[in-house]
């Protein structure tokens, strides 16, 4: 099932949630809507749901214009981020239950066929008898997911539901779900504020800020080419500094780079750590090694230019590197912006 919005917009009092959101989600599509606290992510989840209605613009479910559509009638289901599980039904009860209240009779025994089904979809059988506080977490997140889905829905909507557990489950649940995904190839539009779990589960990423749609894409393309300072900051672990451009190039202590299109004057430099190297006598800013921090993966180090600016990057965990060092740190890739 496809899914379009058109221009569509929504206030509560005075403050204008979504300003002229216009999206297409293709039939099959996992899309995740990214941004800050009040960008826009749950109002726009919310009203393809039917849970809130657009004051303008439209919502379409194919050729069908749904913007008015009750919510019981949209044949959508919602995963939401605390599960919202009965907790006085069992496992079992709580999957039937969307099946016992649709307006499409269903037989006991069909209802209990899908019930099994379900459990075993999402790796739950023999657990039908229990109740929600008797299993984990994160067993509990796919119970909501299989009653989300004992309807049939057309579309599949999930607001943080991942966001009350803890990492590690996290991200066994995600790649999980995406295996889901893939199997019953469900419209899927997901919310999420964590950007990792966003890569990792979407076909294409929407970033949203103020309201407004700021960059869509798959994420090779939003990961490469960012096409904002606010983009670039909002994807986070990056360098971030002022700097003057003159010329078509940023100054940094003494090193040009590269700032295609952007106009002389204040800019902002965004220096990814990946795309930096320490060079104990190599070319590049010259700088003295503050701080190194170890990870599974890599060695975080934090350098200070000798213009006093501070400059993380990653280096290979078998790197030789200790606080005190001087060498030099080399761009290998770089984005600049023109300021505010």
């Amino acid at each position: 099932m496809k899914i379009r919005l058109d221009n569509v917009v929504k206030t509560f009092d005075t403050f204008r949630a979504v300003r002229g959101v216009s999206l297409d989600i293709g039939s099959g599509e996992l899309v995740a809507l990214l941004g800050p606290s009040g960008s826009g992510k749950t109002t726009i989840l919310r009203m393809v749901a039917g849970l809130e209605y657009a004051e303008a613009g439209h919502i379409y479910f194919g050729d069908l214009d749904a913007t008015d559509i009750p919510v019981r009638d949209r044949g959508v289901g919602f995963v939401f981020q605390h599960y919202a599980l009965f907790p006085h039904m069992t496992v079992g009860e709580n999957i039937a239950f969307g099946m016992k209240v649709s307006k499409t009779k269903r037989s006991q025994a069909e209802i209990d066929r899908r019930v099994g089904e379900l459990l075993g979809l999402v790796r739950l059988d023999g657990l039908g008898n229990r109740f929600p506080g008797q299993i984990s977490g994160g067993q509990r997140q796919r119970v909501a997911l299989a009653r989300a889905l004992a309807v049939d829905p057309k579309v599949l909507l999930l607001d943080e539901p991942f966001g009350a557990l803890d990492a590690n489950v996290r991200r066994d649940l995600r790649r999980w779900l995406r295996s889901i995904h893939e199997e019953l190839g469900i419209t899927t539009l997901f919310v999420t504020h964590d950007k990792e779990e966003a890569m990792d589960l979407a076909d294409r990423l929407v970033i949203l800020n103020e309201g407004k749609v700021v960059q869509e894409g798959t994420t090779e393309e939003i990961c490469r080419s960012p096409n904002s300072a606010f983009v670039m900051n909002f994807l986070g672990d990056a360098n971030r500094l002022a700097v003057t451009v003159t010329g078509g190039a940023a100054d940094l202590d003494g090193t040009r780079i590269a700032a295609p299109g952007v106009p002389d004057g204040e800019a902002e430099l965004f220096l990814s750590p990946n795309d930096l190297d320490w060079q104990p006598g190599g070319a590049g800013v010259p700088a003295t090694i503050l701080r190194v921090m170890d990870r599974m993966q890599a060695r975080r180090v934090v350098a200070v230019s000798a213009g006093g600016r501070t400059l993380e990057f990653d280096v290979p965990p078998e790197t030789s590197v200790r606080a005190g060092e001087r060498g030099h740190v080399a761009i290998r890739n770089a984005r600049v912006f023109a300021a505010g």
